[in-house]
């Protein structure tokens, strides 16, 4: 189907302003149109605790994180990866976001800010990935832990839910992938049409991958292209993908290795959605549907109520 209204009305009010292409700009300037459209979204609700730590890295780099505490007793604990390309993308800019996701989950939070390519290439932010995960994990043991992300941090949810499995731990009970990079191939149906050339298309993802993975070699291996790697034993998925997206097509693949695995998997496409879309709730009513159906898919993990589905007006 087209895009919806929302959708379209969007990109008509930011299309009055359009610069050139990100992939044409310097990195500072990239990453100020990111924050710029993470603005639209305002603020996010108000929680029980809102608060700054740092996590040290496998290199000693203090890793900021931003922890949201939704309530008193929170049922679990979710560390979310935000998306950009491995490029921009911060925990200032994922704020309202992580607040919708501890209220709507009343799971505590761990929003990190992992090191962007190009000063810090790959596997820079797939280790940042991982230590911030372990630390999660033993700074609330008794939890149930769940990982997440869209678009690049799908990337590194995926890739810290398989590496979870080959080392051992720490044990995860969900993990959710919202249009999440699965591979380094850039010739797939979804990538080549014509429709899905919006807020991200083929030439901005070539640019991501080169800022992230320079040396190409590097590029299939399983923690930059975890549809690469081995699947088997990784935590349950939730996997949520937009109708016109570029990366439509290695999401469905994803899921489809899952379920081949043995990995019990819900894929859903949103329908009239572009890549991006999660990130902007209170702008987009199919953000607001999408959070709502991660709310559900942690409750049915960790126990509580399902809500209604219906989605809100346009």
């Amino acid at each position: 189907m087209a895009l919806d209204d929302a959708t379209m009305a969007l990109l008509a009010e930011l299309g009055k302003d359009a610069g050139p292409p990100i992939h044409e700009l310097s990195i500072e300037e990239a990453r100020a149109i990111g924050g710029a459209l993470a603005g639209l979204s305002g603020a996010g609700p108000d929680l029980h605790a809102v608060r700054e730590d740092t996590v040290p890295a496998d290199d000693g780099y203090p890793i900021p994180v931003r922890v949201f505490i939704p309530s008193e007793n929170s049922s679990g604990v979710l560390v979310y990866f935000h998306g950009g390309g491995w490029v921009i993308g911060s925990m200032a800019d994922y704020d309202t976001l992580a607040r919708k996701l501890a209220a709507e989950t009343n799971c505590v939070v761990v929003l990190p800010d992992y090191r962007l390519a190009p000063e810090y290439a790959y596997p820079t932010a797939a280790r940042d990935a991982w230590d911030v995960t372990n630390w999660t994990a033993a700074s609330w043991p008794t939890e149930p832990l769940v990982v997440a992300g869209d678009s690049a941090g799908g990337n590194l949810a995926a890739v810290v839910a398989q590496q979870a499995v080959a080392r051992g731990g720490p044990a995860m009970v969900l993990q959710i992938l919202c249009y999440p990079v699965t591979d380094h191939h850039l010739d797939t149906v979804s990538y080549l049409d014509p429709a899905n050339q919006l807020l991200l298309d083929r030439d901005l993802m070539i640019w991501f991958w080169d800022q992230y993975a320079p040396d190409p070699a590097t590029r299939a291996n399983p923690d930059a292209s975890p549809l690469q790697g081995r699947l088997a034993g990784t935590p349950r998925a939730l996997v949520l993908l937009a109708e016109h997206d570029v990366l439509r097509d290695e999401g469905e693949a994803y899921a489809r290795a899952l379920a081949e695995s043995g990995v019990p998997v819900t894929m859903t496409i949103f329908d009239g959605q572009m890549h991006g879309f999660f990130q902007l709730v209170n702008v987009l009513p199919g953000a607001e549907l999408a959070v709502r159906t991660v709310g559900n898919e942690v409750r049915s993990v960790i126990g509580g109520p399902v809500v209604d589905m219906q989605p809100p007006l346009v």
